[in-house]
This record gives structure tokens, C-alpha cells and sequence, in this order.
């Protein structure tokens, strides 16, 4: 999640924040053991197979599986240390596609146990019978590479390991650097291992001032993925007065930011995140009366490997309890969000519009008109050029007469695009998720090139009613049903009337 909601697409992977401390390694899981093959570019296949055959613990016999002994604690440190040897690449992708298509489920063990669970129902055996039938289909249904991360998440800095680990397979993933059936469904397997070890019952809230460790300070200016920190004097001022920044760690990777939340305390609903982050606050002390509302403007994934991991959800509500205790006067909680892939959706619109129209279908007639004189093009291709290279901002009167189109676009796109019958928009889908309202689209609220680039200027609010966030999420996730402000909705009414899609 980079960006105020899921996809929290964070900063680059196990190279960055997370790799090894200096000095000695922890004995388990570095001394002692076997080399891998560090400086080549390739791993023989051979070195591969004897290492996963064992590494890999084999699944005991039902019967058994409880007296089974645990596999030796330095064959899983040494699939450490040799994966960690390996260059990032071709390498880890070759053990990673081994892994996951030669030590998964053994599917003739699978079909046997299915027909017997088949046959129980049909004898209409003794209810006994059925569960056992049913137990050991589901004992054979977990792949044999889960054993191994049963294994590597004991050892000390394992868990680490398991997180950089699946930060390679989503990246690979995401490139085709590895691909397939199995691969896909070990990093599932992986992702929900890891999403009961990183349950909120493991997690610490932490709070960063500018008095918190300097190594803290630039794991969170380096995390930040929505709006970059520019030098330390702005780190400083993101949490100094009228500023809170939070962030969940774990108890087994104590001090080491997983999530990171930045907060704003206002007086009103903030509208431009120009004034959150580049104008500078006066060096004074807060004044509690002057605040009333909190403005989630940024949370940020430092882990590729935690990605589809649930923790933006938990951070947000830990967070809103923290500041009723501290300032119970606050009454307003919302978000300044982006809006990602709005300009790459409104060009892929532009480019579907039948050229030989003298009226542009998204626009009414006299909307197109002043477009088209401003541009000297009667057709969309100067306009898509303008919003591609950013330079449409740059004309006056061309950012006037976009202004009530782009924000009913907008207002549609955030509102009435779907996937699978919810939000297209993965931030919209996020909040909308956690029970907030779509509250207020603004224009021009993010001025960046970023914000430019990636949706026109404009970012939106979600707003949490806190009594209401439980229903409004129940609503979302059961009907698909979208709680939004009357803006909104005039905003959607608008496009219906005047867009032809």
C-alpha cells in the first residue's frame, strides 16, 4: 500500500530497508554452514535440487504426523544462507519456481482422500467417520514448501527472511520474472502465512517524533511513497506540531517500521495537500482548541513482501483510538487521497472516441468547442498529448474550461467504474472497504507533476463516521453499495447527463 490505501505499493524490496544488520549474523541461520554459490550468476540445477531435497521437510504419514520429529534446525538456515547467496534475478526465480512446482501438494494423495470423503457421505458413515475422512483430505491439501516456512518463520530473523522472500516472488510476479500455477499459489500459501503472523495481537504502535531514533526517522522518510520527504527539515516538520506519525512493528523485528501513517490535526477538512506539506506550519506550540479533525494524508507499505497483508485497515483504527485518548476533541476523521490511474483511464477514454465525431462523446458541445480552440485541434489527439507530458496545467484557460468536465469524470471514475462489482479505483476500494464515505473531490488539490501525472491534480476525501463505519462497510462488501456525499452524487448526475459512454 503506497498510497493512502491498499495497494500500498511500498519502496524497493529486501535490498532496501531490511537487509542484514551489520556485524555477526545470528548463528541460526548464518555460521557454520555450507556456502552457497555467492558470485555466480547462475546455481547449477544439480546444487538447487540437492539443496531444496534437503531443506524441503517431507510431509509425515497421517498417522504420525504428530510424533514426526522437527527437520534439523541448520537445514533450514543453510536454505537461508543459500538463497540469500544468490543473486536476485534468473537465480532466485529458478529456486523459487522449483520450490513451489516440485514440493507441492501430492495430488494423487488428494484424489485418494476426496473419494474416501465421497464414500463416507454416501454410506452415510457415522459422523466420526466423515470428520476424520475429512481431516486427513485437508492434511493433504497443505504443500510440502509449508513446512519449510513453519520451520524458517522459528529461526531468529526467519520471519525477516520469509518477508524478503515473498517481496521477490511478488516482484517476480508483477515482471514474469516467474510465473505459472504453482508459483501463484505458493505466494498465496506464503501470504496467508504471513498474514497470521503479522496479526494485530503480534503488532506494536509506535509513535515517531523527532526525538525517535535517527535510523527510525530515515526508514520513514525513505518509506514514503506518496508525497517524498525532500531534506530533513521536512521530515522535521511531518512530525512536529499539528503532526502525528505512526507506524506498526513486530515483536519478533522490534524498532522496524512495517506500515507507516501520516497524519494532519486541523480545524477543518483539508482540500489541498499543498498546505499539509509544503507550506511550513509556525514554530509554536499546538493549540489543542484550534484542532478538530484529523487528515489521514499518507500511509505507506515499507515491505513489498507484506503486500495483500491486512494492516492499513488495523493501523487507521489503532490510530483513530489513539488520538480520541490524546484529543478527545477531535470529531472529524478523513483522508487526503490520490487518485491513482484516473489520467490513464480519461486518456484510454479519449483514444476510444470515434475521430470522425465533430462532438467529443465525454464533453458537452460547447465544452468541446472552447477545448478545441484552445488546442487548435478538433480531435482528441493534442488534448492526450497535453495530459500525457503535463502541460495542459501550464494553460489558464485551458484549466478553466476543465475544471466541471474532469471532476465529473472524475466523479465517475472513483463512483461508478467497477471490478467484480466493486471500486476499480484499489484506494477508493480500500476505504470504501473500512466503512468511509466518499465525501469531497477536489481540483487541483495536489499540484506535484506526481499529482498532475497521476490524476489531473485532484485527490479526494474519505471520510469516516465513526458510527457509521461498521454499516457503511457491511453495506459495501455484501450489496457493492457505495455511501457517497451529495457532491459526489451531483457529480455522477452531471456525467450521466452530459457524458455518452
Amino acid at each position: 500500500m503506497s498510497r493512502l490505501g491498499p495497494c500500498l505499493s511500498p519502496r524497493p524490496l529486501l535490498r532496501g530497508p531490511w537487509t542484514a544488520p551489520r556485524g555477526p549474523r545470528p548463528v541460526s541461520v548464518a555460521a557454520g554452514l555450507r556456502r552457497g554459490p555467492a558470485g555466480s550468476s547462475t546455481a547449477s540445477v544439480a546444487g538447487m535440487e540437492e539443496l531444496l531435497s534437503r531443506s524441503v521437510p517431507p510431509l509425515p504419514p497421517y498417522e504420525t504426523k504428530e510424533k514426526a520429529p522437527p527437520p534439523a534446525e541448520l537445514r533450514s538456515a543453510e536454505f537461508v544462507r543459500y538463497y540469500r547467496a544468490l543473486q536476485a534475478g534468473p537465480p532466485r526465480a529458478e529456486l523459487l519456481t522449483r520450490l513451489a512446482r516440485d514440493f507441492g501438494v501430492d495430488h494423487g494423495r488428494v484424489a485418494e482422500f476426496s473419494a474416501k470423503v465421497l464414500q463416507a457421505r454416501e454410506q452415510q458413515r457415522e459422523l466420526g467417520a466423515l470428520l476424520q475422512a475429512e481431516d486427513r483430505l485437508r492434511y493433504y491439501l497443505s504443500p510440502q514448501y509449508r513446512g519449510l516456512f513453519q520451520h524458517l518463520g522459528r529461526l531468529e530473523g526467519g520471519l525477516r527472511f520469509l518477508v524478503e522472500l515473498r517481496g521477490d516472488l511478488v516482484e517476480g510476479l508483477a515482471t514474469k520474472a516467474v510465473d505459472g500455477p504453482h508459483v501463484k499459489e505458493m505466494n498465496g500459501v506464503l501470504k496467508n502465512m504471513l498474514s497470521e503472523w503479522f496479526s494485530t495481537g503480534f503488532l506494536n504502535l509506535e509513535r515517531v517524533t523527532w526525538q525517535s531514533p535517527c535510523e527510525v526517522l530515515q526508514k520513514i522518510s525513505d518509506s514514503e511513497a506518496v508525497h517524498p520527504v525532500r531534506n530533513w527539515v521536512d521530515m522535521k516538520r511531518r512530525v512536529g506540531s499539528y503532526r502525528r506519525c505512526y507506524f506498526f512493528s513486530h515483536c519478533a523485528i522490534p524498532g522496524e517500521p512495517l506500515i507507516v501513517l501520516h497524519v494532519a490535526l486541523t480545524s477543518d477538512i483539508s482540500s489541498s495537500i499543498q498546505a499539509i506539506v509544503k507550506e511550513v506550519p509556525p514554530l509554536e506550540t499546538e493549540d489543542t482548541d484550534k484542532i478538530t479533525t484529523a487528515i489521514f494524508y499518507s500511509i505507506s507499505l515499507t515491505q513489498q513482501g507484506l503486500q495483500g497483508v491486512e494492516l492499513g485497515t488495523y493501523l487507521i483504527k489503532r490510530v483513530v483510538k489513539e488520538l480520541q485518548k490524546e484529543l478527545p476533541q477531535i470529531k472529524a476523521f478523513s483522508t487526503l487521497s490520490p487518485i491513482p490511474g484516473f489520467t490513464k483511464w480519461l486518456v484510454g477514454l479519449l483514444s476510444s472516441q470515434p475521430k470522425e465525431l465533430e462532438r467529443n462523446e465525454l464533453f458537452t458541445e460547447s465544452e468541446w468547442q472552447e477545448i478545441s480552440e484552445i488546442t487548435g485541434d478538433s480531435t482528441t489527439e493534442t488534448l492526450k498529448k497535453l495530459l500525457n507530458n503535463n502541460e495542459w496545467v501550464r494553460s489558464e484557460k485551458l484549466v478553466k474550461v476543465l475544471h466541471s468536465p474532469f471532476m465529473r469524470l472524475c466523479a465517475w471514475y472513483l463512483y461508478g467504474e467497477k471490478h467484480r462489482g466493486y471500486a476499480l479505483n484499489p484506494v477508493a476500494n480500500f476505504h470504501l472497504q473500512n466503512g468511509s464515505v466518499m465525501w469531497r473531490i477536489n481540483w487541483m488539490a495536489d499540484t506535484s507533476p506526481r499529482g498532475i501525472a497521476a490524476s489531473c491534480g485532484m485527490m479526494v476525501n474519505y471520510r469516516y463516521y465513526l458510527e457509521d463505519t461498521a454499516s457503511n462497510s457491511a453495506a459495501y462488501l455484501g450489496t457493492k453499495q457505495i455511501k457517497a456525499s451529495e457532491q459526489v452524487l451531483s457529480l455522477v448526475s452531471q456525467f450521466q447527463q452530459n457524458s455518452k459512454l
